[in-house]
């Protein structure tokens, strides 16, 4: 095969006064013409800086070496802006993962379309709408013709990432590079991009993916690089990697994956100790008390728009016992977030009731509710939004003790206990969000939303954004805090298998309406609705990948 990409001792570094801090060390890549590659690692491996770097997009004040840079046999190393501009596009795609983000949001889908191909100066007018109409066709959305005058706030998820990838490969470039391409997706839609990127590839074309998720990667790489701290660690085709990994941190991002092997064990080991014989540790057991039902949703339905809308939450009824933990499921526009702010309270019913502990809740006095907002408590998707800038974590985790009546210094060793209970130490205390790692801003929501002992916790997508290692040490973290304090936990997320390793019954819902319901084992392993089987058939098997290396799986991979 051809060498599209030809990358030799590649460092990375940005100016931080008069010192520079490098983020990549002496990389050495080489991409085939039709080839795959991924690259994967925890945020700062400098994955995503060294994708950055084959576009010239690497920042304002980085510096750029190597003893070798050529992209189809031309050194990049001198190249200016002027002549990255005429690489972008016409030889490179980029994918990014927020669409929403990454497109205009003042121009309409067809003048972000007529931007990608107005540069070939092949099309115009009619010819112009038709190749663009062809693009969003190509790219799976369906109805290209309506789309076209939209703008990307008009679409869901799943079509604007389309769209995004339609104006990516609009030139059709020899090499794209998709960083991140499905994280923010739901299950369903994640299919539908990789099967569209999976097309590509069958079709001869070259991909650099960029993903913490292991699973996306078994589905689309050839090959897999392997970044931790600027450096490849381990590099190797993709079946040896997810199969047969040797170095001790491939081995620990592997086993950070949640799966159905992983249910009731930790999912964070040091990578010092991650080896093929070493056992999975057990978590704590929980403490579940059937009899005391701690939530009651009995018939709930919530609407939006006035009359006629189509309800958003329909006809749901499911319970909580004390110290059990359930899941709710569902692709975007599912209601599953709605229940979430119904049972919270910061929404109210239009039919239904809510019982909180037997007693009533639902559409209260917000003077009635006051009392009882202790009970419950929320960790939200995005910690950062969630935190006031100004406060500092001493204050943060504070405030949630104001209903509780706990002050002075009962109030700061109640923080102090919580912290540590999270892995942070007191001198967090005094540092602001801003200062914070994406985990340790995590870390200081769990311990927001237990300093006042709640008898509910709710938590709405509160690891999606996290890197699979990151993520496994706060879902071990939630499992230990709920075993010891008898916590319920309503966990809400599009993450099936997170929901199959952390939950003990998971409801399923579609269109507002719950569809399936049950032990979360009997579920997943036994669905009876169609709905449910396409979600868990959406859901990329990192076990696939062991067959079609025809290997035996790594221990990490075997029943528990």
């Amino acid at each position: 095969m051809t060498a599209l990409i030809e990358i030799r001792g590649l460092t990375i570094g940005f100016a931080q006064g008069k010192h520079e801090h490098r983020v990549v060390h002496g990389l050495d890549l080489t991409i085939h013409r039709g080839e795959a590659v991924a690259l994967v690692g925890e945020s700062g491996s400098g994955k995503s800086v060294t994708a950055r770097s084959l576009i010239g997009l690497v920042g304002p004040g980085a510096r750029v070496d190597a003893s070798r840079f050529e992209i189809e046999g031309e050194d990049v190393l001198g190249f200016k802006e002027r002549d990255w501009r005429g690489l972008r596009g016409r030889k490179i795609g980029f994918v990014l993962q927020d669409a929403l983000v990454s497109l205009d949001p003042l121009r309409r889908i067809s003048q972000q379309l007529g931007d990608a191909l107005g540069g070939t100066g092949l099309f115009r007018g009619r010819a112009l709408r038709a190749e663009s109409t062809a693009l969003l066709r190509a790219v799976g959305i369906p109805d290209p013709e309506r789309r076209l005058p939209q703008y990307p706030h008009q679409l869901s998820g799943g079509l604007r990432q389309r769209a995004l990838i339609a104006t990516a490969i609009a030139r059709d470039p020899a090499l794209l590079v998709a960083d991140e391409p499905t994280t923010a997706l739901d299950a369903t839609v994640q299919k539908q991009i990789l099967d569209l990127l999976a097309e590509r590839r069958r079709a001869g074309h070259t991909l650099v993916l960029i993903s913490h998720d292991l699973g996306v990667v078994s589905r689309l790489a050839d090959r897999v690089l392997v970044m931790k701290e600027g450096r490849v660690v381990e590099e190797g085709p993709t079946a040896d990697i997810l199969t047969r990994p040797q170095h001790p941190y491939t081995r620990q991002l592997l086993q950070a994956v949640p799966s159905v092997s992983s249910r009731g064990f930790r999912l964070s080991i040091p990578a010092e100790t991650a080896s093929p014989e070493r056992t999975r540790i057990p978590l704590p057991p929980k403490r579940i008390d059937e009899t005391s039902q701690v939530l009651t949703a009995s018939n709930l339905l919530k609407r939006y728009g006035g009359a006629g809308a189509i309800a958003a939450v329909n006809d749901v009824s499911f319970d909580l016992a004390a110290g059990e933990a359930l899941g709710i499921v569902g692709e975007s526009g599912s209601g599953k977030t709605t229940v979430a702010k119904l049972v919270l309270g910061l929404t109210e019913l239009d039919g239904g009731s809510i019982l909180i502990d037997g007693k009533p809740w639902s559409n209260l006095r917000e003077a009635e509710r006051r009392a009882r907002r202790h009970d419950m408590q929320l960790i939200a998707q995005d910690a950062l939004s969630s935190f006031d800038p100004r406060y500092t974590v001493g204050k943060i985790v504070g405030e949630s003790l104001d209903t509780v009546g706990v002050f002075g210094q009962a109030r700061r060793d109640r923080v102090i206990e919580i912290l540590e209970a999270v892995r942070l130490d007191r001198s967090f205390l005094g540092r602001y969000p801003r200062e914070l790692s994406g985990g340790q801003r995590q870390r200081v929501a769990i311990a927001r939303a237990f300093a006042p002992r709640p008898r509910l916790l709710v938590a709405d997508e509160p690891v999606s954004a996290l890197d699979v290692s990151v993520q496994a040490q706060v879902l071990d973290l939630l499992a230990e805090l709920q075993a010891a304090s008898g916590t319920s936990l309503l966990f809400i997320s599009h993450d099936l298998g997170v929901v199959h390793h952390l939950t003990d019954r998971v409801l399923v819902m579609k269109e507002g309406r719950v569809v399936e319901a049950g032990k979360v084992e009997k579920v997943f392993a036994d669905p009876r609705h169609s709905y449910t089987r396409a979600l868990l058939e959406a859901v990329p098997d990192l076990a696939e990948i062991a067959p079609r290396a025809q290997a035996e799986p790594h221990p990490l991979f075997a029943p528990a």
